[in-house]
């Protein structure tokens, strides 16, 4: 088994893209998911509510982000430093702290898609704790846990059983493995990946239940009935959610940060237990 693909998404719920290298911190891959749109209420917001972000790509760059519409238009964004105001912004139950990006950000984005937003950045200050037993482990704006791998096979079973192709953007993953079964990881407890820096392991917390998001194309945002009517044919379990990849948390607490670089590459090898 080996790591076949890599996805980075620096803004949570906008474009992301492949990639060959991926380095990890201690909230998940580095500048993955570490900024958000909010609402007036600093509620969060993702393509649930607003389908037109699928069409704005995020790029990490070394000050910051970059933004890029459809058309070309971009804007770069310095990532906000302590004199940027300090929000508490709202991801699912968590209340955390958040650096505004500024109105220039705002302003573009509000225009963009047509609603007042703000965009909102993690600081230094930013700490999210995962549930227990793992509290000792954080996560940044990911929904759930710090990384998301599904297997190769899964993707292709799932198009086996459809009449167009879709594409594994629809469930934006970090990694993707190859070498497996379909579905296998819904029954992987841990899982090592040999990098050039040595092996990391990694905790399967629980599998990902599905939103409406992947019915979403995922450069326009336009719904569509697959592939979720399909899934839900077989793969609805039995609390009523469909299921479509594992979520991952670091083993050991400390095992990756500033003082333990960690990259995963393209071809790693990687085993289960």
């Amino acid at each position: 088994m080996e790591i076949s693909a890599l996805y980075h998404f620096p803004v949570k719920s906008l474009q992301g893209h492949k990639c060959k290298s991926l380095p990890l911190d201690r909230f998940g891959a580095s500048n993955d998911r570490r900024w958000m749109l909010v609402d007036d209420d600093n509620q969060f917001v993702t393509q649930r509510r607003l389908r037109a972000m699928a069409q704005l790509k995020a790029t990490a760059i070394p000050q910051g982000v970059r933004l890029e519409n459809a058309e070309g238009e971009r804007i770069e964004i310095h990532q906000p430093g302590p004199e940027a105001a300090l929000r508490t912004v709202r991801v699912w139950r968590d209340d955390v702290s958040a650096r505004d990006a500024g109105d220039s950000a705002a302003h573009w984005l509000s225009e963009q898609l047509q609603t007042p937003l703000r965009l909102v950045a993690m600081g230094e200050e930013f700490s999210r704790p995962l549930e227990a037993p793992r509290a000792d482990r954080q996560v940044g704006f990911a929904d759930a846990a710090p990384l998301l791998v599904i297997s190769q096979a899964s993707l292709d079973d799932l198009n086996s059983r459809l009449a167009e192709p879709v594409s594994m953007l629809r469930f934006r993953p970090n990694l993707v493995v190859s070498g497996c079964e379909p579905f296998a990881e819904d029954h992987w407890k841990t899982l090592t990946i040999h990098t050039h820096d040595g092996s990391v392991v990694f905790d399967c917390t629980h599998p990902c239940a599905r939103c409406g998001i992947p019915g979403l194309h995922p450069f326009t945002g336009r719904a569509q009935k697959e592939p979720l009517r399909t899934l839900a044919s077989y793969r609805r379990w039995e609390d009523g959610q469909i299921y479509f990849g594992m979520n991952l948390a670091p083993a050991t607490a400390g095992t990756i940060g500033d003082n333990n670089p960690v990259t995963i590459h393209l071809g790693d090898r990687v085993e289960i237990s």
